[in-house]
């Protein structure tokens, strides 16, 4: 089960960077449900590299359902998505067999494995993985859809510029989703993007990189859901966050702001019009590991790309000799526009698995005996 993660449902991801593919197979979907495949190609291509600002490592990232959907709508059985690897530069690796590329996993796999690792492009640690978790996220956000639930992220801060937050007015924050999930670079402020861009291209004329933050907001998801430890919604969104290569940091609303504050200020007041509602949202709608039926508010600190084009200090692990390494090949110098979807595909196969395994539940409490 090292490669599969959920609960009511499952994924397992598979492959490597520079294999003939890579796949996720979803198992436990809900049957009868039409998947618009077309959606799942515009997601798809929210995370293509494109352009000066992104790798040049083009593939075209095509999914390929091969099971658990028929006729166009899911069967419950295992659904099974591969995508292709054709555009690997495999040579572009040969060098470095051995030398450990800061940042990056190749001793950590190489202790783990004992060396039999696939080595070239980060194999099974690639961020081209990350292309399934789009691939199965977006079926997952697209159930959630049907049931009214909204989810978007935009670049929050990308090296030191920073894009207004979204807003905490509920029905502004859905038509800023809805203009995020349209836009290919995703700012609220349009004035930012060039400077985000121009910064990027800066690093990548230094041979360097750049990392920032993203900032993720769920609507519409309903009160109720999550457990109050183990399984705690930040908890089993955190975990799903973490999978994705480069996330080092999340955290939900205020996070460490609320070291600064007094209990007073860090409180949200409960008030009921129509619905219980609170009217502050520092807690980013979790209380207690569950849902509470307010806008989810999460941020997601993306690294800078490891690799680099500067030379650095490494060891050679094969003969254990300290090494000058200079990185070859075609990287990104910065995934932080791109992995806003992933993050997006994430969150929404979380939120569907959570939602699912207390749906199970409650119809098993309505009748424990019907079958």
């Amino acid at each position: 089960m090292k490669n599969t993660f959920g609960n009511n449902l499952t994924m397992t991801i598979f492959g490597e960077s520079h294999g003939p593919c890579i796949g996720i197979t979803l198992d436990g979907l809900p049957s009868g449900f039409p998947v618009d495949q077309k959606a799942i190609l515009e997601d798809m291509k929210k995370r293509k590299a494109a352009g000066k600002i992104s790798t040049q490592r083009h593939e075209d990232d095509i999914p390929q359902i091969v099971s658990g959907l028929f006729q166009g709508k899911t069967t419950g059985t295992p659904l099974t998505i591969l995508i292709s690897n054709k555009d690997q530069h495999s040579k572009d690796y040969e060098s470095l067999k051995g030398r450990l590329r800061p940042g990056h996993a190749d001793y950590t796999a190489y202790k783990r494995y004992n060396g039999y690792q696939d080595y070239r492009g980060g194999g099974h640690f690639s961020g081209r993985l990350t292309a399934c978790m789009v691939a199965g996220g977006s079926i997952c956000k697209q159930i959630l859809a049907a049931r009214g639930v909204k989810i978007g992220s935009h670049l929050e801060q990308c090296g030191t510029i920073l894009d207004k937050p979204f807003s905490s007015d509920k029905e502004q924050c859905a038509r800023e989703i809805d203009q995020m999930n349209q836009k290919a670079f995703a700012v609220l402020d349009s004035h930012k993007e060039d400077a985000m861009k121009q910064e990027i291209l800066l690093a990548q004329q230094e041979g360097d990189s750049i990392g920032g933050i993203l900032e993720t907001v769920i609507l519409n998801y309903p009160a109720g859901i999550g457990d109050p430890i183990f399984d705690s919604l930040e908890g089993l969104l955190s975990h799903g966050l973490y999978a994705i290569p480069a996330v080092k940091a999340v955290s939900f609303g205020e996070g460490f702001g609320f070291a600064r504050l007094k209990g007073s200020q860090a409180n949200d007041a409960f008030i009921c019009d129509r619905t219980i509602q609170t009217r502050t949202n520092h807690n980013a709608g979790i209380n207690g590991g569950i849902s509470n039926g307010m806008p989810i508010l999460i941020h997601t600190c993306i690294k800078p790309t490891p690799s680099i084009y500067k030379t650095q200090d490494s060891v050679d692990y094969l003969t254990k000799e300290n090494v000058q390494l200079k990185i070859e090949g075609r990287h990104d110098p910065c995934i932080l526009h791109r992995a806003r979807i992933v993050v997006d595909c994430m969150c929404a196969f979380v939120l569907l698995d959570a939602w699912m395994s207390k749906a199970g539940l409650e119809a098993f409490m309505e009748d424990p005996y019907a079958c």
